[in-house]
């Protein structure tokens, strides 16, 4: 946080302290107006969102008491954007449920007269209305994709879809029905005995239609519902199968069946890595190498493309750093964090139209534990943090709805795929820029790095004000201690509290430009004219939020104190420089 000095006893200081004076530093000159600028399409302020897996939804709506712990987390994002973050429950376990009206507890039973296929069969999980209560305590008015079991085959396989889909329709009040995903990675049916060969793309076009259109006809269309309700194919990777977006196109999926659509969402899943399934090892070191992440989605990138040019929307409904239940010490870090709301960033630039961050009450990439595991009470953990930054910078509040990529190829040497930077726009005029300098630097390392960005506003912004919003920790292997906007999270009850109050600001130049220092294993957000935050947020049923940071009349600016601060570290290095040099 401390500004950057240009002298030249810096020269002679360098060769003692190279990490701390020789800060690399990148100049960003985005388009002050969206017009001339290559930008995401309006956000919702529900992009960055969570998938539940099924068979945990218990863990984090609670059972016959709600768990307030999870609902207040997630009421805090909604307080930010002004709509709560988008759900999908599914996975794996989506195909495991059949629905019995009879069955009243607040959880699920193992079937005792299993009689389906599959490795774990398709019918070994009983859910009832309760099922559906737990998750109407979510937020008002949260979007919830909802997965249906495609995998149950026997006789009265559209009878039991049917009953099961009318069930969420006319349970769910307090949170939104957006969709419903038919079934959970088919491609995977084969390996996991949900299917007998043949099975392929075009055979699991045909199952989806089926099934797409008995819901219509006979839950949809009576309840006065869209026929574009759908979200095919959930797939786990379709890399080198029949299940890729075009085989699928080809095969049908958007033709009219019964003379209606129903494909309203392409829906696809993936992780940056799979324990289990990715051939080498990860590190922390690895997942903050962004470049690592933009290869590992060469594909995908490919994939949003054709599903774009069908016209149909693009979702990622199940992602994570790690799957399938994440790897401490790796993805419950800070560094975790920084990887997270890149990522988010990253997908918004691509216009995929949601994003959910996959969660189970064991995993340790969830953004936070639920209920007490293996010993340990409920907590929050760095990658919620990223959340509420996202959450932040799309709010309405904030007014911000397009994000766009900035060129950071010249930023290489030690900080080569460790620098990342985003637009942000808001009422068609450049409103933020996001900063993420990913080179580790853990806790132990007490002279942390820098790496600086020079950013150019347009001199239409001359001598008006940045504020700067921090994403920080103690360091990338940090598990504990992370804030964002000085804001952090209570792991008794999910509540926020401000720990520092101060608002950093910079004044821009004549020119409508300034220089902003960003700590290795950090990011900053710097937004023109306000503080992320400070601002009223409409919900979507209509009502305010006052803003989620409060305000602090006595602006802290990045000059001044911190310049005489800095002034002093610095004699007092050039006097240790001297006396090395004497030796």
């Amino acid at each position: 946080m401390l500004p950057s000095l240009s002298c030249p006893a810096c020269f002679c200081l360098g060769a003692f302290f190279p990490s701390l004076l020789y800060a690399q530093s990148l100049s960003l000159s985005p388009s002050p107006s969206r017009a001339g600028a290559s930008v995401s399409d309006n956000l919702d302020p529900s992009f960055a969102g969570f998938g539940i897996e099924p068979s945990n939804l218990f863990s984090f709506t609670g059972w016959n008491d709600a768990n307030n712990f999870s609902i207040r987390l997630l009421q805090n994002l909604a307080d930010y954007s002004g709509a709560p973050p988008h759900i999908r429950v599914g996975g794996n376990t989506q195909d495991y449920m059949i629905y019995d009206p009879d069955y009243q507890d607040f959880g699920w039973k193992r079937n005792p007269n299993i009689s389906a296929q599959g490795a774990i069969a398709a019918d070994s999980m009983i859910i009832g209305p309760n099922y559906l209560a737990a998750l109407d305590r979510f937020p008002a008015g949260t979007y919830i994709t909802y997965g249906l079991n495609l995998a149950y085959k026997g006789s009265d396989y559209l009878d039991r879809i049917a009953t099961h889909a009318e069930a969420v329709v006319n349970n769910l009040k307090n949170t939104r029905l957006y969709s419903f995903e038919i079934g959970n990675e088919p491609d995977l049916y084969l390996e996991n005995g949900m299917r007998a060969a043949p099975w392929d793309g075009k055979i699991y076009t045909e199952e989806f239609m089926e099934r797409a259109d008995t819901v219509y006809q006979k839950v949809l269309k009576p309840a006065g519902m869209a026929s574009m309700f759908f979200e095919p194919p959930g797939t786990a990777s379709t890399i080198g199968t029949t299940f890729e977006i075009g085989m699928l196109n080809n095969n049908g999926i958007l033709n009219q069946m019964n003379g209606e659509y129903y494909v309203g969402w392409w829906n696809q899943h993936d992780y940056f890595y799979f324990i289990g399934v990715t051939p080498t090892p990860i590190t922390l070191d690895d997942l903050m190498d962004m470049d690592q992440t933009n290869t590992q989605f060469k594909y995908w990138e490919k994939q949003v493309g054709i599903a774009l040019d069908t016209g149909v929307p693009y979702v990622l409904r199940e992602m994570c750093s790690v799957g399938p239940i994440g790897m401490h010490q790796v993805s419950d870090t800070f560094g975790a964090s920084l990887w997270t709301l890149n990522f988010f960033m990253y997908m918004a630039t691509l216009n995929v139209s949601s994003v959910q961050m996959h969660m189970t009450d064991n995993s340790n990439a969830s953004a936070w534990q639920p209920i007490t595991k293996y010993g340990k009470s409920p907590f929050v953990r760095p990658n919620y943090y990223a959340h509420a930054a996202v959450a932040q910078i799309i709010g309405n509040g904030n007014g911000t709805t397009q994000i766009g990529a900035l060129d950071v190829g010249d930023a290489g040497g030690d900080y080569t795929g460790r620098i990342r930077a985003y637009s942000a726009y808001a009422n068609n005029a450049l409103q933020g820029i996001i900063m993420i300098n990913s080179k580790q630097a853990n806790e132990s390392v007490s002279n942390k790095g820098s790496f600086t960005f020079n950013l150019n506003w347009g001199a239409e912004n001359a001598n008006k004000k940045i504020y700067l919003s921090y994403l920080t920790a103690p360091g990338a292997d940090s598990l504990t201690g992370t804030t964002w906007n000085g804001i952090t999270y209570s792991d008794l009850d999910g509540t926020a509290s401000v720990v520092d109050a101060s608002i950093y600001q910079l004044e821009l130049d004549g020119n409508g430009a300034a220089s902003v220092s960003v700590r290795d294993s950090e990011a900053v957000v710097a937004n023109l004219d306000w503080q992320l935050g400070t601002n009223k947020v409409t919900k979507v049923d209509g009502s305010t939020t006052s803003g989620s940071r409060r305000k602090n009349s006595g602006a802290k600016a990045i000059t001044g104190a911190d310049t005489a601060i800095w002034t002093a570290i610095l004699i007092s290095s050039l006097s240790l420089a001297a006396s090395l040099g004497s030796l």
